[in-house]
C-alpha cells in the first residue's frame, strides 16, 4: 500500500506529500473500505479505497467536489489525464475508474483533503474531525477510527 501511496503522491506537488497527509489518506481508506473494498458493499454509490461518491453541485462533495473546487480542480484534471482518463470533465468516467485505479483514488483523496481550510491533522482526534468535515460520511463509525488511524500510522512507519 505504501508503494501505491507514493505513486499517487508523486503526481502531486511536493507541498502535498507530507507524511501527515499520507497517514490521513490511509486512515480514511481504512475507515471507509478496510483497504479491501473498492466498491461499496451492497453496491452502494461509493467507489475506490477512499469510497468516493459521485457528488454533485448540491452536495459539493465526492468526485464532483474534487474536480470543481478551486484549490484542487486543475491538479485533479492533471492527475486524471496522467492516469488515462480521456475526458477529465466526465465525473461518471472518473468515478467508475476509481474502482480499478488505486493510484487515482489516493491522489484524488489527497486533493479532496487539500480543499479543507484547516491544517493537515497530526493527531487522532484532529484526524477524526477532518474526516467528518471533508468526507461527510453517511454513517460515521467513531469506535473504528482509532484502529484506522493506528493502521495508517503503521503503514507509514513500515510496519
Amino acid at each position: 500500500m505504501i508503494k501505491t501511496l507514493k505513486e499517487a503522491f508523486a503526481l502531486l506537488p511536493e507541498k502535498m506529500r507530507k507524511p501527515a497527509a499520507g497517514q490521513m489518506v490511509l486512515a480514511i481508506c481504512c475507515q471507509e473500505s478496510n483497504l479491501v473494498y473498492r466498491r461499496q458493499l451492497g453496491n452502494g454509490p461509493a467507489r475506490g479505497l477512499p469510497q468516493f461518491e459521485k457528488g454533485n453541485a448540491k452536495t459539493h462533495g465526492g468526485v464532483w467536489g474534487v474536480m470543481n473546487h478551486k484549490a484542487s480542480r486543475d491538479l485533479a484534471r492533471e492527475v486524471c489525464v496522467a492516469r488515462g482518463i480521456r475526458d477529465p470533465n466526465n465525473i461518471e468516467s472518473i468515478w467508475a475508474a476509481l474502482e480499478f485505479d488505486d493510484v487515482l483514488a489516493l491522489a484524488l483523496a489527497r486533493l479532496l483533503l487539500w480543499t479543507d481550510s484547516k491544517p493537515m491533522p497530526e493527531y487522532q482526534a484532529e484526524g477524526w474531525d477532518t474526516y467528518l468535515r471533508v468526507w461527510n460520511p453517511g454513517k460515521p463509525l467513531p469506535n473504528k477510527w482509532p484502529a484506522s488511524w493506528a493502521t495508517a500510522r503503521g503503514i507509514m512507519d513500515g510496519r
